[in-house]
């Protein structure tokens, strides 16, 4: 009897395991990846770019369930801005400890905590909730995606809207001080993703 019982045990542990493979994972293509971001202010806006440093999605069942990505913040670039000196100081104040203290927090990390089907607008199919951590600071945030696994890659798209004040980015805050007048830097910036990532 010890025996069948032992015998049905492995057998059901077998039965799970099958049922639940193990996730794969897909790495990020940082070559062929972009994370661009718009800041505006009362006076107009920057845009740029920032570097995927790695990253990876995890697949179970051929559908992405999580990732982890780490993103470069010593890599902010300013592209709307031409002349070198102008871009060059507004670069600098970006690391500085104004903005995203880069010294201290050379990178900045995004970890998918779930994945759901939904449909929405402009071709997204995905809600993504993860945690972001920016200078140590980690809060959760979810917005819409398109994601695609197709041929051995993933492909991910994505545009929202992230607060910095809630990463302690409250330099030009209107929700922190007063009179700021048309210096006032709006909370919210945007940002846009399109990662494509190799089995």
């Amino acid at each position: 009897m010890k025996k069948l019982g032992l015998l049905a045990v492995i057998a059901l542990s077998l039965s799970a395991f099958k049922g639940n493979p193990a996730a794969k994972k897909a790495a990020v293509d940082t070559q062929n990846s972009k994370l661009e971001w718009v800041a505006e202010k009362v006076t107009g806006k920057h845009w740029g770019t920032v570097n995927i440093k790695e990253g990876s999605f995890e697949l179970t069942d051929g559908q992405v369930s999580g990732g982890t990505f780490t993103i470069d913040m010593t890599s902010i670039k300013v592209t709307d801005i031409e002349d070198k000196e102008t871009n060059g100081k507004l670069v600098g104040h970006l690391k500085s400890p104004d903005f995203f203290s880069v010294a201290e927090n050379p990178t900045s990390k995004f970890v998918i905590k779930k994945v759901k089907e939904k449909a929405g607008d402009n071709g997204n199919n995905y809600e993504v909730t993860g945690d972001l951590t920016i200078k140590g600071i980690t809060n959760s945030i979810t917005f819409p995606a398109r994601i695609d696994v197709k041929d051995g890659k993933v492909k991910a798209y994505a545009s929202l809207k992230v607060d910095r004040t809630k990463w302690d980015v409250r330099y030009g805050s209107g929700s922190f001080f007063d009179d700021l007048g048309d210096k006032t830097i709006y909370d919210e910036f945007d940002i846009k993703l399109d990662l494509t990532a190799k089995l």
